[in-house]
C-alpha cells in the first residue's frame, strides 16, 4: 500500500460533508501519484489537519493510503520512478504489523484486581480480559447512565453525590471532558485505542484528525459498550464498589477489602485475596491516596498545576484563527492551545481547551467548587472555554508532606465555594477587571455557562498568589500570540485545581510500586498520564508487564 503524505485541499474544493472531502482526497492523491483515478484503490485517510498560518489561505492537509492497480508490483515501480525523477520524497510504501491486545496465558491463583474504571483501568482490564486472566474491575462511582443522571441532577439543584459525578464513575473524569484524544506522546497502541473507541461507537473521524474527540454526549455509551467487551472476555466490573484497605505483608501485595452498595441500600464488605492489584484511582480519589500514606507505599510530590476557566464568543476564536474562512463547514470550531514563559521563571498555559463547549461543575466533595470544561460531539455551543493554568511545584508546599498538594487544592475549592455564596455556585471575573485588580458586578457579551451558576466579584482571592499573580502577567502576553485572547469582557470563572494530580505513586521500570510488588501505580492518579489516550496507553502496557509476569513464573 502507497502512503503521500502533504496533500493540501484548499477550502473551496470541500463543502464540510464527508462524501465531498474523499472524493477530493481521491483527486488529489490522484495528480500527486500522476495516475489515473481508475488505477487506485479505496482512499483511506491516516491524518487531516487544519493549515492555518496563512489567514488568508486557510487549507486542510492529509496523509492518505491508498493501494494501486497492480500490487505491490507496480507500487514499488511507481516510487522508483518517482524517486529517479525527485518529484516527491513524501510517498512511500507502507506494511504494518497491527498491534493488538496481550495473548492468553495461564490463570494465576487469584485474579488480577483494577481499582478504577477511567481510562487507564477500562483498558487494563480489557487488555487483561482478553488475556484470559478474568480481572475484577472495581468503580467506586456509577455505570455511565446512572452517573450521566447524577451529574444533571447535581447541575439543577446543587445535590452532590460524592461517590458518583465527573470526577467518579465508569470511564472517569474524561468522560465528561470533551473526549480530547490527542496525545503528544508516540506509541503503537494508540491506533489500538482509537480503533476500540470505533468499535465502540465513536465516530471513525477518530482514526485521521489530527485534534480527535469524542464528544462527552457520545462517550457515555462508548464507555458502556468497554465494560460489555470485558465482560464478555471473562472479566467482571462491578460499580459503587470502593478500595477501602490494601493489605501488604513482606513488600508483597496479599489483598485488598472492598466495600460495595447492595441493591437493598446495604454496604458490604469483602476481603479479597490478590496478589495483582491496578491502582488506577484517577487524580480526585483523596482517600485512596490517603490509604496508601497509611500502608508506608512510597509516593512523592510532583508539579501540577490550578487556575481558572476563561469563556469567549466562539466567533471570535474562529476568526482569530481563520480570518474570512471562519464558519466554513468543513473547520468547525477552532481549537487553541497557548503557552508562555514569564520573567518569574514561572509559566501559563491553556489546558483542555473546549471549542463550542461549556464550563462544568467538577465538584467530587461537599462544600468545595471545582471547574473543568467539556464539548459535546457537535461543538455547537457559543463560546469557546479552556483551563487557564500555572504551574504549582513541590517547593511552592509547605512541610513535607507528600499530600500537602491535595491539600492546597481542597483549599482553593474551599474559598470558591465560599466565594460563590454556597449551592456550588462559581466566583467569575471579567478579564478586565482581573487585569486591573477590580471586583466585577457583571458580565458582558459572554454569558457563563457554568451551570451552577457564577457571582461576580474575585477570583483571584481563591488561588495562592504565586497563580494569580502568575495568570495576571501571562494574559496580555497569551493575547498577544491569540488576538482577543485578553479581551476585557471575557470571562474568568473559578476555581480549576484537577488538570492533574499533584502526586506519583513512585513505581520501577517493571511497572509496579518501588516498594509494594504487585501493586500496578497506572494512569493520570498514579502520576504517569496526562489524557485519555496516554491514560489508556498506560493501562495496556502495565497489563503487557502483568502478564509478562506471569508468563515468566
Amino acid at each position: 500500500m502507497l502512503e503521500v503524505s502533504g496533500i493540501r485541499i484548499p477550502l473551496s474544493a470541500l463543502d464540510g460533508t464527508d462524501a465531498r472531502e474523499l472524493a477530493a482526497c481521491r483527486r488529489a492523491l490522484a495528480r500527486r501519484l500522476r495516475v489515473s483515478e481508475g488505477n487506485l484503490g479505496p482512499v483511506e485517510r491516516r491524518r487531516r489537519s487544519i493549515d492555518a498560518r496563512k489567514r488568508g489561505d486557510v487549507q486542510l492537509t492529509f496523509t492518505l493510503r491508498a493501494e494501486l492497480a497492480g500490487g505491490a508490483g507496480a507500487e514499488r515501480a511507481l516510487l522508483s520512478r518517482l524517486s529517479r525523477r525527485r518529484v516527491d520524497k513524501s510517498v512511500r510504501v507502507v506494511e504494518e504489523t497491527p498491534y493488538g491486545f496481550p495473548a492468553p496465558v495461564a490463570h494465576p491463583a487469584a485474579r488480577p484486581v483494577v481499582v478504577g474504571a477511567g481510562c487507564a483501568g477500562l483498558f487494563c482490564a480489557l487488555s487483561l480480559a482478553r488475556a484470559g486472566l478474568e480481572p475484577l474491575l472495581v468503580e467506586r462511582g456509577d455505570d455511565a447512565a446512572r452517573r450521566t443522571e447524577a451529574v444533571r441532577r447535581h447541575d439543577e439543584t446543587g445535590e452532590l453525590d460524592p461517590e458518583s459525578n465527573i470526577q467518579f464513575g465508569v470511564g472517569g473524569a474524561g468522560t465528561f471532558s470533551d473526549g480530547k484524544l490527542n496525545t503528544g506522546t508516540r506509541s503503537a497502541a494508540h491506533r489500538l485505542i482509537l480503533e476500540t473507541f470505533v468499535a465502540a461507537g465513536a465516530g471513525a473521524d477518530i482514526l485521521w484528525d489530527a485534534k480527535p474527540h469524542v464528544g462527552s454526549d457520545v462517550l457515555p455509551s462508548v464507555v458502556t459498550e468497554i465494560v460489555r467487551q470485558i465482560e464478555e472476555a471473562g472479566g467482571e466490573v462491578r460499580c459503587r464498589c470502593r478500595m477501602t484497605d490494601l493489605e501488604v505483608a513482606g513488600g508483597e501485595v496479599r489483598s485488598v477489602t472492598l466495600a460495595s452498595a447492595g441493591a437493598d441500600g446495604a454496604g458490604r464488605e469483602e476481603r479479597m485475596p490478590t496478589s495483582c492489584v491496578v491502582l488506577a484511582c484517577g487524580h480526585s480519589a483523596r482517600d485512596v491516596f490517603e490509604l496508601l500514606r497509611e500502608r508506608d507505599v512510597p509516593m512523592e510530590r510532583k508539579t501540577f498545576a490550578m487556575g481558572v476557566r476563561i469563556e469567549h464568543l466562539q466567533a471570535d476564536i474562529d476568526r482569530a484563527l481563520y480570518g474570512a474562512a471562519a464558519g466554513h463547514p468543513a473547520l468547525g470550531a477552532a481549537p487553541y492551545k497557548l503557552s508562555c514563559h514569564l520573567p518569574s521563571g514561572r509559566s501559563a498555559f491553556s489546558f483542555c481547551m473546549c471549542p463550542g463547549g461549556y464550563v462544568v461543575s467538577a465538584a467530587s466533595e461537599p462544600g468545595g467548587v471545582c471547574t473543568n470544561g467539556m464539548s459535546l460531539s457537535d461543538r455547537a455551543g457559543s463560546n469557546a472555554n479552556s483551563g487557564l493554568l500555572a504551574n504549582v511545584f513541590p517547593e511552592d508546599l509547605p512541610g513535607d508532606d507528600v499530600l500537602a498538594g491535595i491539600a492546597l487544592q481542597r483549599a482553593c475549592e474551599r474559598a470558591a465555594f465560599a466565594a460563590g455564596g454556597g449551592g456550588f455556585v462559581a466566583p467569575a471575573q471579567l478579564v478586565g477587571d482581573f487585569l486591573a485588580d477590580t471586583p466585577s458586578s457583571a458580565g458582558g457579551r459572554v454569558t457563563p455557562t457554568y451551570p451552577r451558576g457564577v457571582a461576580w466579584g474575585e477570583v483571584g482571592p481563591c488561588l495562592p498568589g504565586y497563580v494569580t499573580e502568575t495568570l495576571r502577567a501571562a494574559i496580555p502576553m497569551l493575547g498577544r500570540r491569540l488576538r482577543g485572547f485578553d479581551a476585557a469582557d471575557a470571562v474568568l470563572t473559578g476555581v480549576e485545581t484537577r488538570s492533574s494530580s499533584p502526586v506519583r505513586v513512585t513505581r520501577g521500570d517493571d511497572g509496579q510500586s518501588v516498594g509494594v510488588r504487585g501493586l500496578w501505580p497506572v494512569g493520570e492518579g498514579a502520576g504517569y498520564a496526562g489524557g485519555i489516550m496516554s491514560a489508556a496507553t498506560d493501562g495496556i502496557l502495565a497489563a503487557e508487564k502483568i502478564v509478562t509476569s506471569l508468563s515468566s513464573r
